[in-house]
């Protein structure tokens, strides 16, 4: 599947830059930055992909995408062509902006954990939507600095809500669990660095940590809340997606780079958490990823995953209203 890369309009001198769409459609290839991005869809449905997450989404969608984490948004044919209202307000922001030693104080902590968990995607509540809805409509306007005080309250506002979902896998996009606890810390990194070895068992981590088999299994499911075997079986499903999406591997190169042990095995477990077959799975994305280079407006703004020395040019013009702050 073609990946593209897209130029997005913010620049080094910038904190944050907000597009502000209003029924301007949904033009776009399927693409990733390294830039954060806050998505705002509000007045229409459609679907949504973020790694190797679809999903539908009706009325109002509020998602935060960590860098690289690639994406797209669709909305309903039927709605586009009757011409119904609707508004897509993005706010995209650097990797490197939370690395200032201000921003590295304990008041600051929520807001880095948000952004760090953002690897895989988070979507909000409806409640949290509705709580954000004010500042970023705010946001949309140019009000100096105030703007970046809003900014940081918007972002203060998301990492207290308590109700969130994770988009993209486990082993799409991995990243440390939500918790401060060492053992668990050192027995997910050794998960990640180590679930394509199908010889893996519970023991070798119980082990890692000087526990029992028996008391890290009850240690396991109570951070995770999942047991070992359903985590270790998330990863290695995440892996494959991502593998089925970002190569033309077969399926069976895949299998064992993921860490089963036999094809059926890997064909069995994938059909149970994804509902299709792996080669069902990769036909799919390729079709709903299709895309009409003639209706993109600024078809520079987005470039083959390998375009090279291209990624540096930047588009004459943007389909969307801009807000530099």
């Amino acid at each position: 599947m073609q990946i593209y890369r897209e130029i997005t309009p913010l620049k080094e001198h910038n904190v944050f830059v907000v597009l502000d769409s209003v029924s301007n459609g949904f033009d776009y290839p399927i693409h990733n930055h390294p830039e954060y991005e806050l998505n705002f869809v509000a007045g229409i449905s459609g679907s949504r992909t973020v790694g190797d997450s679809t999903e539908r989404y009706a009325d109002f969608d509020l998602v935060l995408l960590g860098p690289y984490l690639y994406h797209k948004w669709d909305g309903d044919a039927a709605l586009l062509a009757s011409g119904q209202a609707y508004r897509v307000i993005t706010i995209q922001f650097g990797m490197d902006l939370f690395n200032a030693h201000l921003m590295q104080k304990e008041r600051f902590y929520k807001i880095r954990k948000l952004l760090q968990d953002s690897r895989r995607g988070i979507r909000f509540s409806a409640k949290t939507i509705q709580e954000a809805m004010p500042l970023m409509l705010s946001l949309t306007e140019d009000k100096g600095f105030a703007n970046v005080i809003e900014f940081l309250s918007l972002l203060d506002l998301l990492s207290r809500s308590d109700d969130v979902a994770f988009l993209a896998s486990e082993g799409f996009t991995p990243q440390a669990v939500r918790t401060d606890n060492n053992r668990i810390q050192i027995a997910y990194a050794y998960i990640l660095r180590n679930f394509a070895n199908a010889n893996m068992k519970i023991g070798d981590l119980a082990a890692l940590v000087n526990m029992s088999e028996s008391a890290f299994s009850h240690f396991f499911q109570k951070y995770t809340n999942k047991s070992f075997t359903q985590f270790l079986i998330d990863v290695r499903v995440g892996h494959a997606c991502k593998l089925l999406l970002d190569t033309d591997e077969t399926i069976n190169q895949i299998c064992y780079q993921s860490g089963f042990n036999n094809l059926a095995n890997f064909n069995r477990l994938f059909r149970k958490y994804r509902n299709c077959t792996p080669h069902e799975y990769r036909r799919k994305y390729q079709q709903n990823t299709a895309f009409d280079w003639s209706r993109q407006t600024t078809p520079w703004q987005f470039l083959p995953s390998r375009a090279g020395s291209m990624e540096k040019l930047v588009p004459a013009q943007y389909s969307t209203r801009l807000v530099y702050v």
